[in-house]
Formats: C-alpha cells, structure tokens, sequence
C-alpha cells in the first residue's frame, strides 16, 4: 500500500479534526502540525503537496493527533506558540498567548519606543511572551517580570534564554506581595486572570480542560480583584508620568476605567482590539 501525499493526510487529519473543531480551524491545525513535523514552511508544504509522507512522519503524527482529538491545544502538543515573531515554548503551566495581548505589547511599543531604558514590569508573566516581544522592540529596556507559578517562570525563563533576553524573574503573589525593584517603573504592563468564575461553562474544552485555572478565572463578585491590586501598587511603584497598561474583560471596561480614575490615575483611555471590542485600558501615573 502506498504511502499518502502530504494533500492526502493533510485533507484526513483536517476531517478527522472537524469532529471537533470547525472546519477552517481544523484545516489550520492539520497544516500546522505537519509543517512542524516536516520542518516545512506553509509555502514548502503546498508545494510539496503531491509527495509521499515518509513513515517516520506518519508515526510521529499518530500520538499527537490522539492528544489533539482530546481537545489538548495545538500550542501544547507541539510545545510552542508564535507571539509577535518569537517562537516560544508553552507548558500546560502557562497560558497560550494571544493576539490581544500582542495588541497590547503593540500599544506599548507605540507609545514608548522612543525612550531608552525603560525600567518595565510585566505581572503575571507566563510564558515571559510581553517582556520578550518588549525587548525585541524598545531600545535596551531594564525588564522585571514576575508569576505566582514557579512553573511557569521556568517555562519563560528557558524562553529568555533563548532569545538572549536578560529579565529578572521573581516568584510573587500579587496580592499579598510587591515586587522587588531597583528603580522606580515607567511602565507596568499586566494581563491578568479576568475571566468570571461563572463563564466556565461557556468556555472551549481545549481552553477549559488544559489551560492553567489560575491564570485565567476571578471571582464572580469580584471582577476587578487584580487590576485594583496591581493599580494601588502602580501608585507606590511608578515614576511621575509613569504608563499602566492592562488586557481586560470588554465587559468590565467602564468599570476598570472608573476605578483607576478614583485612584487617581490620569489619560485613563480605552483602546479597541481587532474586532472592535475594549480589550485594553492605558493611563498615567501623575506622581
């Protein structure tokens, strides 16, 4: 029996895929899957289409289809995820990073890169994915970034040691302690756990099943619990003119607004992601 074409178990892993996914997701995860086991390019895979599949792909392939077919997220089978250009590693210990959030390292990017030495602090780091793409593109910026997972920060600092990134990590609870730092913060950055408790059910398996609980849910009667904690340390840790930044719950945009305003944070403004929805809050430290 003849091995199949790249096309042909391309097409079969898509269909078996969309038993769980919807059709065009699951045609993305089946090209990506066997670009990373081939080592091809999306451009190397459709024009090697009409090619026979070597065994050793189709028995690599047979266990990480199984993992996927369970809803595991593509990003933890093949142990990587892309963020604004970097390749990263990502463990069931760290959330899998998202285009939002690579909207809010491009709004930082945009309002900052003109500053060198930027002293920057990143809370709730994970994968280490917003100081990383911060370094990549703003001029020898002094970054902190802490993570109440010590899993996770071996996870991101594996990632910088890689991408020869010098960022000084510390394991902190947010809520109950503050970060050591050498200088005051011009820029404090967080995407924190936003989702409501009550929005479990509404949630994907594969996010649901396998992404880390404690960096993604809040409690119901308390949406803002971190952004007011981070917000109140921003006032004792930011430089006068200092910038916050936060990924937040579109649904919560108002109220977050409103709370910085109370604490006394200024330029307090709203940014649209994509889609048109208000996923990102900026505001100033006065001092």
């Amino acid at each position: 029996m003849l091995p199949p074409t790249l096309r042909q178990l391309t097409t079969r892993l898509a269909a078996d895929l969309a038993t769980i996914y919807p059709a065009p997701e699951a045609e993305a995860i089946a090209g990506q899957v066997l670009e990373h086991l081939l080592g091809f390019s999306p451009l190397q895979r459709r024009m090697q289409a009409a090619q026979p599949v070597p065994a050793d792909t189709l028995a690599a392939l047979e266990p990480l289809q199984a993992r996927l077919l369970r809803h595991e997220p593509l990003q933890y089978v093949l142990g990587v995820a892309y963020f604004a250009g970097l390749e990263l590693e990502v463990t069931p210990a760290t959330l899998i990073p998202r285009p939002e959030t690579e909207e809010l390292v491009a709004l930082i990017v945009q309002e900052q890169r003109h500053r060198a030495g930027l002293h920057v602090l990143d809370v709730g780091t994970g994968s280490g994915c917003i100081p990383l793409a911060l370094a990549q593109q703003l001029p020898t910026p002094h970054l902190t970034a802490v993570d109440v997972s010590g899993e996770a920060l071996a996870v991101a600092r594996r990632n910088a040691a890689t991408c020869g990134v010098a960022i000084d990590f510390q394991q902190v609870d947010i809520l109950w302690e503050q970060p050591v730092l050498g200088a005051p913060l011009d820029v404090l950055v967080s995407n924190p756990p936003y989702v409501l408790e009550q929005e479990r059910p509404l949630m994907r398996p594969n996010v649901l099943n396998y992404e880390p609980a404690t960096a993604l849910f809040v409690p119901n009667h308390d949406p803002l619990l971190f952004y007011r904690r981070i917000a109140e340390l921003g006032q004792e840790m930011l430089a006068a003119g200092g910038a916050l930044y936060f990924e937040i719950n579109e649904q919560f945009a108002a109220e977050t607004m409103a709370m910085l305003q109370a604490l006394g944070y200024q330029q307090v403004e709203p940014r649209l992601d994509l889609f048109g929805k208000a996923r990102l809050v900026r505001a100033t430290w006065a001092g």
